[in-house]
């Protein structure tokens, strides 16, 4: 595909997902672009690194914007705290070069990833929808 092709692709998947392919979708941006500058940061490449950074911390204020306290604010108030020290430690990353500081980002955002996908299968599972989440499972892959 060319570049125009392969964004008009993106643009569509994200206009039509639903909001919990959404999130799925943040979480595997922000994991992909965390873990291709915590590459390129090894290489010393740091402006590479710093861009990349960037659009992690970018997707990570995305997750944040999406919290919705009025559902339940205990819960969404967690989740902040939490996509706040991620967002602390991809800044941190970026102004030491601290691949440590990364690989924290990249561990908690794994961790919530797979919780994300064991959320959609039991709610597929619910609704007895569990070829289709097996998909879109498939297709993150």
């Amino acid at each position: 595909m060319t570049g125009k092709g392969t964004d008009a692709y993106l643009k569509t998947q994200i206009l039509t997902a639903p909001p919990e392919k959404l999130q799925l979708m943040l979480y595997n941006g922000a994991i992909r672009f965390a873990t291709l500058a915590r590459a390129k940061m090894a290489e010393q490449e740091y402006e590479d690194s710093y861009e990349l950074l960037v659009r992690a911390q970018n997707i990570v204020l995305e997750l944040v914007c999406g919290l919705r306290p009025e559902h339940n604010p205990s819960l969404c108030n967690k989740m902040a705290a939490l996509y706040s020290f991620i967002y602390s430690r991809l800044v941190e990353a970026n102004i030491s070069h601290d691949t440590t500081a990364v690989d924290d980002a990249i561990e908690i955002l794994t961790v919530q990833r797979d919780i994300w996908l064991e959320l959609l299968e039991r709610l597929a599972l619910e609704r007895g929808q569990a070829d289709r989440v097996e998909a879109a499972v498939n297709a993150q892959a």
